[in-house]
């Protein structure tokens, strides 16, 4: 490898001198990339944090409540002096669900003391009338970190992780007031109930395919789904209502409900519930605890350490308070210069688009004129929002109270806050990310995009840059979240976000054609962590495609730009140094494939990279014509 070639591997020819200098810090399982950039982001505003804390100068009210709740976090003394007990109060309540009816009776109230429940309700958009929202229900979560470990053929991975979960449970359960004998009954028990909800339960690659999650039913007809539950009761004490219809986003499981939370099943449950929730309020307890309760997922992710009392505590306050703080960090270091280029840039790419579309040989005249339609009305969210959501005023707490409480506290109110807006229209102004945040996203049932201040910054974007890098960086970032508006999923969404058929049959069939050919492009793939399952990724690797040519378009109508440039920070961005254990979970869990892939798969089907580089037939990165796939 010492003598890379661009020709062979544009990622390692890139990146290799800054992956072989790169570190990966104990607490964390990655290094580079979307990770640097998020820890220096963290460093600026721990710093804020902490100097308006020592200051008692406080922006607004809101910051105010972050900075103290921040202070609660870091005191290791107070949170050792409260120790297991408040979790152990809370926990109490399951004590009283003799039969499945308590169960239905106390939903509510095993809801707001965050205690797990085999049944999820939550209100959301309605996917095919945007306007308003419905009451949605699913499943639980499993103990592994995906449904698929669950697989016959993922025993021998299952049985290892499994082993070092119960290592970690029984650990946690010996600082409860239960005897040894029914701390490993609970255990055995809460793995029973998993092993149950593990056969059922929807994988992350069948979740990937968001659009088929949208199954209104009557709530009549729910109900006969849940013969043991009394679903009314439970609507009611939710709603002050019973809602004429709900969502049922896992069918297989619920049309198996019956079998897991009965009569027989209820003790189980509760075992499952004490244990899991036991596992889950560590964060909040002591600082023993919150090591103990964090070593199976560390185990996970190949990490060596928990993260720092303080690194913990704004990770968690930035969360909580995440809007707020991402106005802050917006207003205080994103420029509006940047902001001014940037929007230019977005709306160059979509105008690009466009014409793109326009010249599309998938598509029809009557599909074009949809998609263009989509494309004209999409919305756009650049840095951070303008003002801080209602929700905010409502994010009070008693000081005076343990952290695991005042978490309680929170949790309920933006639980509540949720469950009041069913009745009410969708807030479609609302930011889908904070501005500290280093991400972007589409959101599909909005039409718009969304770049957080965090993330426009170097590699990705600077003015420092030329724009050739630029457009190599952000410029394919942004390409990449317009076109989730029609990827795989996005593709069935109109330009209201409505789950809405708006492709001819024939248009659709050929489109249908092109996403098979992205799998196969990329499925099967034999990485030293596992093998890539190209069904599971498509939609980013579409996005991904589509990025790239729309840029590489606006590079070609560009004075004075530099193909190798483009490239080069095309491969910059996705530079990233990860655990072996972490790039083994995120092939199961993560609808992005792995950032090696994403660096060197894409430039493979656009005749600029072979130009760029006089990539020939014999060498690495050379796809034959026949192979390339240009969608959008």
């Amino acid at each position: 490898m010492e003598n890379i070639r661009i020709q062979d591997d544009l990622y390692m020819f890139v990146n290799k001198e800054t992956l072989d200098n790169l570190v990966i810090p104990d607490d964390r399982p990655v290094a580079g990339g979307f990770s640097e950039l998020a820890e220096g982001v963290e460093k600026i505003m721990m710093n804020e944090l902490d100097t308006m804390t020592a200051s008692e100068s406080y922006p607004n009210e809101h910051l105010e409540r972050a900075c103290r709740l921040y202070a609660i976090v870091k005191d290791a003394d107070r949170k050792a002096k409260d120790g297991i007990a408040p979790a152990l109060k809370n926990l109490a309540i399951l004590d009283e669900i003799k039969t499945v009816e308590d169960f239905s009776r106390l939903y509510k109230t095993l809801v707001l003391k965050d205690i797990p429940t085999p049944i999820n309700v939550d209100v959301d958009t309605d996917m095919k009338n945007t306007k308003q929202r419905l009451v949605y229900i699913q499943g639980a979560g499993v103990i592994l970190p995906d449904a698929s470990y669950y697989k016959p053929e993922m025993a021998s991975q299952k049985a290892q992780l499994i082993g070092i979960w119960s290592n970690v449970a029984k650990a946690v359960m010996a600082k409860t007031d239960l005897s040894a004998e029914d701390q490993e009954k609970y255990v055995n028990d809460a793995l029973a109930f998993d092993e149950l909800l593990g056969g059922l339960v929807k994988t992350r690659e069948e979740w990937s395919k968001y659009v088929e999650m949208y199954n209104p039913m009557d709530t009549a007809k729910v109900a006969e789904m849940l013969p043991n539950l009394a679903l009314d009761t439970l609507l009611n004490d939710l709603f002050g209502s019973v809602p004429s219809t709900i969502v049922v986003t896992e069918p297989r499981y619920f049309a198996s409900f019956a079998t897991v939370l009965n009569a027989d099943t209820l003790e189980i449950y509760k075992h499952w519930a004490y244990v899991t929730g036991l596992l889950k309020y560590c964060s909040f307890l002591s600082e023993e605890l919150r090591d103990m309760g964090g070593m199976f997922m560390r185990a996970v992710m190949g990490v060596a350490k928990m993260q720092s009392i303080e690194k913990f505590a704004y990770n968690l306050v930035s969360s909580l308070y995440s809007e707020p703080v991402g106005i802050y960090y917006g207003e205080k270091y994103f420029g509006e210069e940047a902001k001014k280029d940037i929007t230019e840039i977005v709306y160059q790419i979509i105008d690009t688009y466009r014409t793109r579309i326009r010249t599309n040989d998938i598509l029809g005249e009557a599909t074009k004129e949809k998609a263009i339609l989509k494309l004209s009305t999409m919305g756009v969210k650049m840095g951070y929002p303008d003002k801080v959501r209602a929700v905010y005023d409502k994010m009070v707490f008693n000081p005076e109270d343990s952290l695991f409480d005042i978490m309680l506290t929170l949790k309920a109110v933006r639980v509540l806050d949720s469950y009041g807006k069913l009745n009410k229209p969708t807030e479609p102004e609302n930011w889908a990310m904070p501005g500290h945040m280093v991400n972007a996203c589409y959101d599909p049932f909005v039409n718009d995009i969304t770049f957080p201040a965090a993330i426009l910054q170097a590699p990705f974007y600077s003015l420092k840059q030329t724009r050739s890098e630029n457009l190599g960086g952000i410029g394919g970032v942004i390409g990449h979240e317009i076109s989730h508006a029609f990827d795989s999923n996005g593709a069935k969404c109109d330009e209201n976000g409505n789950i809405n058929d708006w492709w001819t049959e024939d248009d659709f069939k050929r489109f249908e054609a092109k996403v098979n050919q992205m799998i196969e492009q990329f499925d099967g793939i034999e990485l030293p962590w596992g093998k890539v399952n190209g069904a599971f990724i498509v939609s980013e690797n579409m996005a991904d495609n589509g990025g790239m040519s729309v840029t590489l378009d606006i590079m070609s109508k560009t004075e004075g730009v530099s193909y190798q440039e483009y490239f080069c920070n095309w491969a910059r961005v996705w530079c990233q140094k990860a655990r072996p254990e972490y790039q083994q979970m995120l092939l199961a869990v993560d609808v992005h494939g792995p950032c090696l892939l994403r660096a060197n798969m894409p430039p493979r089907n656009f005749s600029e990279w072979y130009s760029a580089f006089d990539v020939k037939e014999t060498d690495q990165m050379y796809l034959s014509p026949e192979k390339r796939i240009v969608i959008w």
